[in-house]
């Protein structure tokens, strides 16, 4: 029996222009081409996707704050009231931490608030970001859902999640849909909760969510952020309550990145995981455009079957991965290997 699947369409009104790399401006990689890829490759499989429905501001609010949802939700038509605004919302300043001691009033103006609640350039909004966000935060709900009644699912999430904070987007995220994918399995009874993330891109957000929570135990494997984003946060000492982040060195392939995640498998079994959340990112790949990781479509598929063979509840929640040529072949491949060994 095919594996359950949940998308959106709203995921299409998000499709961000700006991206500023090393100082150029260029066209954004986080386009709506991603998830029609993803499609492809869940129709390749036989599975046709379940609509979701959004997600409630009640879900919503078990983990992210009120003001920045207000922010998520207002913005953009604040924003386009502006002398000469720009069509996507892009801070101009975020607040350094001097500012924040000894700042003696919360954040008004829009252009404020946006410094406030995002965490860098690469995450701009547009007018139809809250919808695809809800849509998105909905998917992985749904899959969530589906793993609370002890099964597997996959949630086509677009835009993805996993750098957004509590209060503060960033890196192509605005709602963390893993981490509410975490939360509602809580909600739904699982004392143990782990989040097994394998974007090639450290999941700060997540980690920064549940950083004095006992109950989530959140894993990261991606690239040395030393010289990778999110750059400040996502090295091996970083523990929290419960948090193991495993970073690997520019160029990894198959053997090592392999080696790695079964380091994180064992991980999920020694902390008594009674259901799991699987952040995936397929920007480890060795054809992605801003290529750390060297890990091929094979290697995804052995990832699944590793990570099938925990026999867990699982949610999968799509995160990076920007090589639309290829994006459906790997969630082909990776799907497979899950399905096969679960």
């Amino acid at each position: 029996m095919p594996m359950k699947a949940f998308h959106h369409p709203d995921e299409a009104q998000h499709a961000p222009e700006f991206f500023l790399m090393r100082g150029r401006v260029r066209a954004n990689y986080e386009v709506p081409a991603r998830a029609a890829s993803l499609r492809e490759g869940l129709s390749a499989l036989g599975i046709a996707p379940q609509l979701a429905p959004p997600a409630s501001n009640t879900a919503l609010s078990r983990l992210h704050t009120p003001e920045y949802l207000d922010f998520l939700r207002n913005a953009a038509a604040e924003w386009a009231q502006l002398p000469e605004a720009g069509g996507e919302i892009i801070a101009n300043i975020h607040p350094t931490p001097e500012m924040l001691a000894q700042s003696s009033r919360k954040p008004g103006h829009v252009i404020s608030r946006a410094g406030a609640h995002t965490a860098d350039t690469a995450c701009p909004i547009g007018p139809g970001t809250w919808t695809a966000a809800i849509g998105a935060a909905g998917c992985a709900l749904a899959a969530a859902d589906v793993a609370a009644g002890g099964g597997a699912a996959y949630a086509l999430c677009r835009p993805p999640g996993h750098h957004a904070y509590a209060a503060r987007a960033g890196g192509h995220c605005y709602i963390n849909n893993s981490a509410l994918a975490a939360q509602r399995l809580c909600d739904a009874g699982a004392r143990r909760v782990a989040v097994l993330d394998i974007d090639s891109h450290h999941g700060n957000g997540t980690q920064g969510i549940f950083w004095d929570r006992a109950d989530v135990l959140t894993i990261s494997l991606h690239a040395d952020p030393t010289r990778y984003y999110p750059w400040y946060v996502g090295f091996a000492e970083e523990t929290g309550a419960a948090n193991l982040n495993l970073p690997q060195p520019f160029g990894t392939g198959d053997k090592v990145w392999l080696a790695a995640l079964d380091q994180a498998i064992a991980a999920v079994r020694s902390f008594g995981a009674e259901a799991l959340v699987v952040p995936l990112g397929f920007d480890a790949s060795e054809f992605e455009p801003l290529a750390a990781l060297n890990v091929t479509a094979d290697g995804f598929a052995r990832a699944g079957a590793a990570i099938g063979a925990l026999r867990l509840p699982t949610a999968i929640c799509q995160e990076g991965g920007y090589n639309v040529d290829i994006l459906g072949t790997l969630l082909q491949r990776f799907l497979t290997g899950f399905g096969d060994a679960a």
